[in-house]
């Protein structure tokens, strides 16, 4: 009964709400990682992208207004992690604050001996768990100009991630998945990654994937859409549990452009 309510909601929506086309097209063209998509990938994404606008509120701040078109990036951008899924990935939590370039974070920390300490962080982006994420305009404007960089992919990657919990690399996997394979294989790949960057090697990706499990996944994510071929080269093992995951295929879409 619920999810027969849920899709009477979701037409209603689709029916009365739409992306005007140069705001969409614009959007879409901006972003050459979705060229691949087919005919009915596009359909899906932009119903993904009417329903996430309608439900979630993306307010600027520190004096950024947000314009429709700006919105519509950052959610098409969101609802690609979620093409093949379900926009129900994104029902814990409603609201998307931008500002208007990279802001500040005061963490508050304990190290070993107990010692409380607030260190201050320059941020691109930030996701909380069942509160809101978090971006930099500044940086969703340039996606993918450098090394699959896509700061609006890697925070909504944390939201999935958080699922289940706090963020550690290990999103709620679909029926079907090995919990102890992903884990393995993601293990292994993390651990090689570091090893890389401590030997002084040109690394594949950002450095900042080796901050810790969950931040590996998240910049595994945003190159795996952006720049898929990086990953399934470097990280075949990897590439295909990402698949499975997003249940996508990046690289073969890609291919057919």
């Amino acid at each position: 009964m619920f999810w027969y309510l849920e899709k009477w909601r979701r037409r209603w929506i689709l029916k009365r709400k739409s992306i005007p086309e140069p705001v969409w097209r614009a959007a879409v063209d901006q972003l050459p990682f979705l060229q691949g998509l087919t005919a009915e990938e596009c359909t899906r994404l932009r119903e993904w992208v009417t329903l996430f606008l309608h439900d979630k509120k993306i307010n600027g701040v520190q004096g950024l207004v947000m314009t429709e078109a700006m919105g519509v990036m950052i959610a098409v951008q969101a609802c690609l992690l979620i093409l093949n899924l379900d926009l129900e990935y994104y029902d814990d939590w409603a609201e998307v604050i931008v500002y208007p370039s990279r802001f500040v974070l005061n963490h508050i920390v304990t190290d070993e001996t107990g010692v409380v300490h607030t260190r201050r962080l320059v941020a691109s982006g930030e996701s909380w768990q069942t509160g809101p994420v978090v971006l930099s305009w500044e940086d969703v404007a340039s996606a993918g100009h450098e090394h699959g960089y896509n700061v609006v992919i890697h925070e909504f990657a944390h939201k999935l991630d958080m699922l289940n919990g706090s963020a550690n690399g290990y999103p709620p996997l679909h029926s079907g998945m090995d919990p102890c394979e992903w884990a393995d294989i993601f293990t292994v790949a993390y651990e090689n990654f570091c090893t890389q960057l401590a030997r002084g090697e040109s690394p594949v990706m950002t450095s900042y994937a080796a901050e810790n499990p969950a931040e590996f996944f998240a910049v595994l994510s945003e190159v795996f859409f952006v720049q898929p071929q990086r990953i399934k080269f470097h990280f075949p093992g990897v590439y295909q549990q990402l698949a499975r995951y997003y249940r996508q295929d990046p690289a073969a879409r890609l291919e057919k452009i």
